[in-house]
């Protein structure tokens, strides 16, 4: 069994990955809910998420091609913690605003002016919260070219990006989960057809 079709197996088994009538933080409504903060709680499948993101990063822009890795705090700073040792690759975080004592400051970790960094997040939506984070490195004056996730939600992250120049990476996306779940008989037709409508697909 390839990994994406074990590992979408597994978020459906551990309720990573639920689906229903959800709120998501945006306000929209979604017929799933993903969840990648369990997947530390069960560490095969953690460290086998990690090697596969690690091998993924690697066939496609090359662990050259950056310097260090960046991530949003929380559940992303996690997957690019994890990533930083196996890749033994400096980490810095950026936060979601300055904090108010001490330096201020926005971006946590030693910064280098040039410094080509990885950005990586557990799930790309809108890609809001990735695009601060691009712009907080870039008002550091460190270099961003890429960016990569554990699941495309593909809700405009690839689009917002590219318009800042970067492009985003996944290690798979909803859809393909989805039918994989549908075609392992784990989720409905029902289901299947309303997230398809959600994504534009139908």
């Amino acid at each position: 069994m390839d990994f994406v079709k074990e590992f979408a197996i597994f978020l459906q088994e551990s309720s990573a990955i639920k689906f229903g009538d959800f709120k998501l933080s945006s306000g929209k409504e979604s017929a799933y809910y993903v969840d990648l903060r369990l997947v530390p709680s069960f560490p095969h499948q953690f460290r086998k998420m990690i090697k596969y993101l690690q091998n993924t990063i690697s066939e496609s822009v090359g662990l050259d091609s950056f310097d260090c890795i960046a991530s949003v705090p929380t559940s992303g700073l996690v997957i690019a913690s994890a990533l930083a040792i196996e890749t033994v690759k400096p980490l810095v975080y950026i936060r979601q605003k300055p904090k108010d004592y001490g330096t201020g400051s926005l971006i946590e970790g030693k910064i280098r002016e040039g410094s080509r960094v990885l950005l990586v997040d557990d799930v790309g939506t809108t890609g809001q919260s990735i695009i601060k984070a691009v712009k907080a490195l870039k008002d550091a004056k460190m270099v961003v070219r890429d960016a990569f996730v554990i699941i495309n939600r593909l809700e405009g992250a690839r689009e917002l990006l590219a318009s800042e120049g970067v492009k985003l990476h996944e290690v798979t996306d909803v859809m393909k989960i989805s039918d994989i779940l549908y075609n392992e008989k784990l989720l409905d037709g029902q289901t299947f057809e309303r997230i398809k409508k959600q994504m534009n697909r139908v």
